[in-house]
């Protein structure tokens, strides 16, 4: 049988060597190997590879989300503070709108107070003082409006708490002028008080001589409580009503005098020279000089007991005061009342003269305290100190 070699050569080509061969078959062989392994690990690790995918992209999902969650969280916050911010601006607006009107009202106390002083400042208008915050924002504004928006609130917020904490300091600089004003009503009525007090002491009698017979009073103590304004007020009402009660004494005590004028005394109270037998005697009043139909007036107000000629007052007018309190008018040359009329302090009651027992035109003047004379100088003495309006 002929060689390959030979039938090679008799078909006019050449076969590769046996070694050549064998390399294509192994490099085929490993490209085989190599396909092979390539799509097993793909059909091997493709599932894992897709899972890590979706993991990374589920995970990527989740921190969006949570930003998404984190924001909304903030703006949740964010409203809910606005609205607690617009709350206690709310509470303070009403809390101040009920100062506002205890202020109001102790303002037409202290104007009810006699000798109140000068009014004190006056409160601007609720009205005015503080407007609300928006309530309509957007829940979810785009970010560049939600700053836009936040900005305008917080603006208007603080706006309306600086106009509030402004209103806070008018109505405490007012309650603080109001607590001043009725510490000096008080002062003002004890001062006046302690003077009247001074001026019926100087006299004599005592203020509780002319106290009301009042009906018999108790029952526990219990402290007066409320704040420093309410006591003050109390502690004032209570000087004023000391100082009228003190008023109206001094004007019931016969302070006023009997004639107009300076005053000429010709003869005091007490032991004198009687002008006719020259002897020592008491003179019960004091002798003023007066000319012949000078107008004698009251000295305070009170009722006419007499007006009629007695002895050695020759004509005279008596009037009573009350609490035991009596003034005569003595040598008159007439009268101008008669016995029971009601006469108020500076009305004439009769006219100077010389009757009775008298040396010369003059007024006899006497004070009497339950029927016991007493010096008239200690009245005219302290009434020259007070200024009367006829």
């Amino acid at each position: 049988m002929p060689s390959t070699a030979w039938v090679g050569r008799a078909a006019g080509f050449r076969l590769p060597s046996e070694r050549i061969l064998v390399r294509l078959l192994g490099i085929g062989f490993a490209l085989a190997i190599l396909w092979a392994g390539a799509a097993s690990y793909y059909l091997v690790f493709h599932d894992e590879m897709l899972a890590r995918f979706v993991s990374r992209q589920s995970a990527m999902q989740f921190a969006y989300e949570e930003r998404l969650g984190a924001l909304q969280r903030a703006l949740d916050r964010s409203a809910l503070d606005r609205q607690a911010a617009r709350g206690s601006l709310e509470s303070r607006l009403a809390a101040l709108a009920e100062r506002q009107s205890l202020i109001e009202a102790r303002q037409g106390q202290l104007s009810g107070l006699a000798g109140a002083v000068n009014p004190v400042e006056t409160v601007p208008p609720l009205s005015a003082a503080a407007e609300p915050a928006p309530r309509h924002l957007k829940p979810f504004p785009t970010p560049d409006l939600r700053k836009s928006a936040d900005d305008r609130a917080e603006a208007a917020e603080h706006g309306s708490a600086a106009r509030l904490t402004r209103l806070e300091q008018a109505l405490d600089r007012v309650a603080t002028a109001q607590s001043r004003a009725v510490v000096e009503v008080a002062r003002r009525a004890g001062s006046s008080a302690g003077r009247f007090r001074d001026l019926i002491a100087r006299t004599g009698l005592s203020p509780a001589r002319f106290e009301p017979q009042a009906a018999g009073t108790g029952g526990p103590l219990v402290p007066l409580t409320g704040d420093a304004f309410e006591r003050a007020l109390a502690d004032a009402r209570r000087q004023i009503e000391e100082e009228t009660h003190l008023r109206r004494v001094a004007a019931a005590l016969p302070f006023r005098q009997p004639l107009p004028g300076d005053l000429a005394f010709t003869s005091a109270f007490g032991a004198r020279l009687d002008p006719f037998t020259r002897g020592y005697a008491l003179h019960t009043g004091v002798d003023m000089r007066a000319e012949s139909g000078a107008p004698v007036r009251a000295t305070a107000a009170g009722r006419v007991t007499a007006a009629d000629y007695a002895g050695g007052y020759g004509n005279m007018v008596e009037i009573d005061h009350g609490r035991g309190l009596v003034t005569r008018y003595a040598h008159l040359s007439g009268y101008a009342v008669s016995v029971g009329q009601r006469v108020e302090a500076g009305n004439v009651v009769g006219f100077a003269g010389s009757t009775g027992r008298s040396t010369g035109s003059h007024l006899h003047y006497e004070t009497r305290i339950d029927g016991e004379p007493v010096d008239p100088q200690r009245f005219l003495q302290a009434g020259a100190q007070l200024v009367f309006a006829d």
